[in-house]
This record gives C-alpha cells, structure tokens and sequence, in this order.
C-alpha cells in the first residue's frame, strides 16, 4: 500500500464533487463498479486505488503488480480485476481485498482487458502480439493469435463475438465458437478499441475514431484532432463514445450519426483513461497529471474547477534551469523536498551520501535491498549514463537515460540544490 505522505493524501481526499487525487503516476486504467457507486484505477506507479464515487475519497490501495498497472476491468460479481506491464492479471474482492487470484498469461505488457457478458471469461489483450480469454472458474485460456505487432484493445459484441484492435492496422473478429477471425485493415494503427451494441469504435495515430459494423463494413469515421488518440469509451446504453487524446482533450461522439456532440478539454496533460459511469451520465478521466476527474456525459462539462496539476510544480522554484528540465521526466514518481514524501518511487530529498533502499516506510524491490551502493554524484551519474537496468538490474526502476553529458552535469547539479 501507500506509505507515509502518500497514505496521508488518500485520507484526506476531496468531497466528491470534485477530482480524484492518489496516484504517483500517470493513470492508465479506470473502470466503474456495477453498482456505480465504486471505481477502481490504475497508474503507472504500479497501484490501484478502489475509489468510493458517492464519497470521492480512496478505499483501499491495491499493491500488487511490479510495473505499472495497464488495465482494469469490473467484473460482473463485484470482484475487479487489474493487469501490468509485467503480463500477469490480479483477481480481487469487492472492497478491494485480495489478491484473490493470480494468473500469468502474456510475456508482455498487457494493454487491455474486457470480462464476457456472462462473467464466465477475462479476456486480455498483451504487447505480445497475442489475445487470450481465460476462464475465471479455473482452465486453459484461448489463444487468439494473428495480429503483427501490438494488441492494445479487446471486447465482446453482443453474440459473444470477440473483438481485439493492434498496432498492424487491424481489428479482427473472431467468432465465440472458435475458428478463424475475420480481419478489417484501417488507414491507422489502433491505439484503442471499444464496443458500442453491434458497433465497434477503433481509434488511433492520426486522431480518427472509425465505427465498423458486426459484418466489418466501415460504417463511418470521426475526425477528432490531428493527435492521436489513446483511450477510448463506450457508454452503457451504446449511445456514445468518448475518444481521448495526447494532448488532454476528450471528444464525446455520438454512435448513430458519428458526429462530434462535445469536446471536453482539460489542463493540456494526455488523457490516458476514461470510463463512462453506469447510468450515462458521468464520464472518468484519468491522465497525466494523476488525477481522477468527472465530467458531465451529456454537456461536456467538468465536475468542479479544472486546477492543473503537474508531477513537476516544484520545479518553479528553479525557473531556467536546465537541470530542472531534465528532472520532469523523473517528477512523477519522484519528489525532492523534505515535506513530499514518497510517490512510485522514494523520495530524493538528501540523497547524496544516502545508502540504496534505506528511505523508511518506502517497499523496495528485493533487488534493491540485496545492491551495495551509496548515491553520490559517481553513482547517480552513472546511473543516468548507462540506466537502471545496466547498474540496479532486476528492480522496479522504469528506464530512464540522459545519454548528453551536459544534460547529465545539469541533472545532477540541479539534485545537489534541490534535494538539500
């Protein structure tokens, strides 16, 4: 679970008009509880937070997966499920207990997950190149192979037809008795796939969502914005999709006529997730600024003010600095002063002469615990020079390397102020 400040955040959420906030790290993953009265993300700081939507306040910390939490899934029992980078996917109860259960399914990245109507299967879509559909009840999962490249969304029509959406430009149905799939090739590889009744809504690279029909016929297409799109929703009742993009906007479209109804534009951060409430009437956003924000479904308006919220807003004290620059691309999972606490990853402040894995309340990887290193300037240069997989092999550390030598001086004298 969270530790100290991060804990201390989660306690004292805000009233639930307004936005979510918890996570360390972008949000990747949001779904809705079918009762909606519950909702459970996941971040790129490898946690999920079940949050209670009546309350806007964090439940319960999901600790389990040991890279960053791709997808999440509500299953139809109340149970939900989360997936990682790592290919594994975790069952857990209701509230959040667990995990239940454990499955190792891909040997890369998983990008998606959708449950059956019946609740009997999880279907999951992996970097691997490979979809499967594994039954919750126990058994051997199905194999659907084809795509070449990235799978990076998956879901069931309404005959339990099977729907995956890949990097090769595809979308491939694949028909629920077995058999082969029938392949549909777009102008744009597909960063995002969503079901909408008998219609399928698949989007990417050049900011198009384009609507195919259960026969693959292209029904039609919607030009959102020349960016691309990452995150795509469908709404309860079939009606609406909302396709998020880079740069922070959501467009809302509507599913008969395949126009734009609303854009709802946020604080300029990529729109990683979004989640259509079970009613309709709320549509989740979650982002690169770690928070969880509601938006009205019909009229495109935020819930509450938009107040902007970077991983980096330290970061104005040292206005100009090249070092400062540098370190934005490590401020999501880590802080420098002495009052932030811990996020994904352990705090910075006095870090030079400090042994490795010895920040309190922080759950280090076993690798980490088992290193002998101090971190000076030597060392944390050198593990900006050849990365954490070359000098902490086999930790959590995500993969970051400042290959020019000056940005590296400026990082690290930025380090030696900023963290005293």
């Amino acid at each position: 679970m969270f530790r100290s400040v991060a804990l201390a955040c989660l306690l004292f959420a805000a009233p639930a008009a307004a936005e979510m906030r918890g996570h360390g790290g972008p949000v990747r993953a949001l779904a809705v509880g079918p009762d909606g009265r519950t909702a459970l993300s996941g971040s790129f700081d490898t946690s999920a937070i079940l949050w209670s939507l009546d309350k806007g306040t964090a439940e319960r910390v999901l600790r389990f997966h040991d890279g960053a939490v791709n997808a999440v899934a509500a299953l139809r029992d109340g149970r939900w499920a989360t997936a990682g980078e790592e290919g594994r996917i975790a069952i857990w109860a209701a509230d959040g207990s667990g995990p239940l259960q454990r499955i190792d399914v891909h040997k890369g990245p998983i990008s998606a997950l959708s449950p059956t109507p019946d609740g009997r299967f999880l279907a999951s879509a992996s970097w691997d190149g490979i979809a499967r559909l594994t039954p919750l009840g126990g058994g051997e999962a199905r194999s659907l192979t084809g795509h070449q490249g990235n799978v990076n969304g998956i879901g069931f029509l309404p005959d339990g037809t099977v729907v995956t959406g890949g990097y090769d430009a595809t979308v491939r149905f694949w028909p629920a008795a077995g058999g082969e799939a029938r392949a549909v090739t777009l102008a744009s590889p597909v960063n995002a796939l969503a079901v909408a009744g008998d219609t399928v809504a698949a989007a990417g690279a050049d900011g198009t969502v384009r609507f195919i029909g259960r026969d693959g016929r292209i029904l039609g297409e919607v030009e959102t914005q020349p960016l691309p799109v990452i995150a795509l929703a469908a709404s309860p009742d079939g009606k609406r999709v909302a396709a998020a993009q880079i740069r922070g906007s959501v467009t809302l479209i509507d599913v008969a006529s395949r126009k734009a109804v609303a854009t709802l534009v946020g604080p300029g951060l990529p729109v990683w997730s979004v989640a259509f409430s079970t009613d309709g009437t709320t549509l989740l956003t979650g982002g690169g600024d770690r928070i969880v924000r509601r938006w009205n479904a019909a009229t495109g308006e935020h819930v509450g003010p938009v107040v902007p919220v970077s991983g980096g807003d330290v970061l104005s004290e040292f206005k100009g600095s090249r070092g400062a620059e540098v370190f934005r691309a490590c401020a999501a999972c880590h802080t420098v002063t002495a009052d932030a606490g811990n996020r994904a990853g352990p705090t910075l402040h006095k870090v030079f002469g400090r042994r490795i894995a010895s920040v309190p309340d922080y759950a280090y990887s076993d690798a980490f615990r088992t290193m002998d290193i101090v971190w000076t300037r030597e060392t944390v240069g050198r593990l900006f020079e050849l990365g954490p997989s070359v000098v902490t092999p086999g930790t959590k550390m995500p993969e970051q390397v400042v290959s020019d030598p000056d940005d590296r001086k400026a990082l690290l004298d930025f380090l030696e102020t900023a963290t005293r």
